[in-house]
Order: structure tokens, then sequence, then C-alpha cells
């Protein structure tokens, strides 16, 4: 029988997709801030919307908050706008699949921090998975560059590489304070505990970045508002993707989550040729083949 946390993750990755997609296009109308803000801002009335279905039209009763869930939520919420920043700065580089490459090594390091922050330990197993997957992302990531082992190492300190490293540090971070988050409520259910989470997260984020964009970049809000449809869309998905990995991760170690989420790549060459028209060569599709061949790893090891 198929564990819950496994379709979760994977709808959770194909809604995050969908975000970036849109976001992509986003970055075109307005500034890297006003695309990460949308995200977020537009995600509040989703988030409120899931913590109000639970309580009042399934009966959970709200969990009780403690300081140990507001320092993990706050510190993941910190670091997921560093991580979304980030990769949306990306798309200024790179096509759309190779640009959120680099941002994918966040499981391998989503393993090392959920061993620092929670001594949770990866078996060998998992973290075979995970390696498998991550080399299918390096793959990808000089996949337009003369190939050799050499370029493969080298690749990894270019500036738009760098960038994306450090994506997948503060998305790791994130993923193991929102999992340290939700257990720390204990309770009712793993579904109230991941969307009493969000809540929290979702409204500290649009209210720091709000304060951010009124102090520092008030244009930012008149292109944010013109461009509320797509926005709202981006709001809707995200909250629900994020909604997703919550629950996953409430269920699951982050990392394994994440390994799993690895997934979203197929999703992501999908939209690149079917939607931005990008050709994809075949350092690609073997980095997808190892991608597809980690999870199936990760799946049958679970």
């Amino acid at each position: 029988m198929v564990e819950l946390w496994i379709p979760i993750t994977v709808g959770a990755a194909f809604l995050q997709n969908l975000r970036s997609a849109v976001q992509k296009h986003l970055k075109g109308v307005m500034g890297t801030t006003g695309a990460t803000f949308v995200r977020f801002g537009f995600g509040v009335p989703f988030a409120v919307g899931f913590v109000a279905l639970l309580h009042l039209g399934f009966g959970y009763r709200l969990p009780a908050p403690n300081p140990t869930f507001f320092a993990w939520s706050l510190f993941g919420g910190l670091a997921q706008i560093a991580g979304t920043f980030l990769l949306v700065h990306l798309f200024s580089f790179r096509n759309f699949a190779v640009g959120t490459a680099y941002s994918r090594t966040e499981p391998a390091q989503a393993a090392l921090f959920g061993l620092l922050f929670l001594g949770e330990r990866a078996t060998p197993g998992v973290l075979m998975a995970i390696a498998i997957s991550v080399f299918g992302v390096m793959l990808i990531s000089v996949a337009h560059m003369a190939f050799s082992l050499r370029t493969l190492v080298t690749s990894l300190f270019a500036r738009n590489a760098l960038i994306g490293l450090a994506s997948g540090t503060a998305f790791g971070v994130s993923a193991v304070a929102y999992r340290a988050a939700s257990l720390s409520l204990g309770g009712p259910n793993f579904i109230m505990q991941a969307a009493f989470t969000l809540i929290l997260v979702i409204v500290f984020q649009t209210v720091l970045m709000l304060a951010w964009m009124l102090l520092r970049d008030r244009s930012e809000l008149g292109r944010i508002a013109r461009a509320w449809k797509p926005a709202l869309f981006v709001g809707m998905v995200g909250a629900s993707a994020s909604f997703g990995w919550f629950t996953a991760m409430t269920l699951q170690q982050a990392a394994i989550v994440k390994a799993l989420a690895q997934v979203e790549m197929i999703f992501t060459f999908a939209s690149s040729v079917f939607f931005f028209k990008e050709r994809i060569n075949r350092l690609e599709i073997a980095g997808c083949v190892l991608i597809v061949f980690g999870i199936l790893t990760l799946i049958a090891i679970g």
C-alpha cells in the first residue's frame, strides 16, 4: 500500500511547477521582489481557507502554539523567502528547466540539516537515492556546455550555479524548520498541524515583504496590482503546494519528501517544451532519467 505522504508530495510538486511557471511570466512584468511576494501575499486567503475548512467544516480543534513552534516557523519563513528570491532571480540567467535545476540539491542539504537540527538519520539506501537524483540535476546543469568531468565540477562555481546552490540551502533549511514547527504542535492531527503552520508562516512572510516594499520599492506594489489575476493564481497554487509540503513533512523526514519532490523536474521539462517552447538535449534527458531512477529507488526502499 502506498504511504499517504507519497501522493501528497507528487501533487505538491505538480502545483509548485505551475506556480514557478507563472512566476517566470511575472518576472517579465515586475521585479524579483514582486514576483517573490505574490507567492506569499496572494496565498494568505487560501491558507486561511484551509484552516477554516478544517476547523469549521471538519471540527478539528486549533492547535495550541508554543515558543518552539513560533521560533521554527519564523526561521523557516525567512529561509523560504531567501530561497524563493534566489530561485526567481535565477530565471534571469538560464532557461526555465536549467534555472530551477540548480536549486534541486535541496534534498541532500535537507538531509544534512535534518541531522544537525533534529538528529534525523537517513539510511544508506535513502542517501543513495538522493545522490542519484542530485547527479541527474548536475547533468542537467551542464547540458548546454561542452561536457566533461571537469566541466561538471567547475560549473558549480559559476555565478548562477552558486545562486542556485544557495537557493537549495535556504529551501533545505526551511523544509527542516517547517517539519520541526509542525511536529512541535503535537496535535490534533497532521493535517491541522500542517495547515496551522502554513497560516502563521505565510502571514509572517507577507507582512515582512510588504513592509520591505513600502520602505524600499513602493513602485513594485503598482506592478503587482496590475498583474493581480496571474498573481492570484500563483497565490492559490503556491499555498496549496505549501500545504502539501507541510503535510508530507509532518508525516515523513524533510529530506525524503524533498527527494521524491525531484519529480517536479519532470513537470518542469514538460513546461519548458510545451509552454515555453524550449529545446532539451540528450544530457538533459539523461539527467531526467537519473532523477526518475532515484525517485523509484527511494519509493522501493520506502
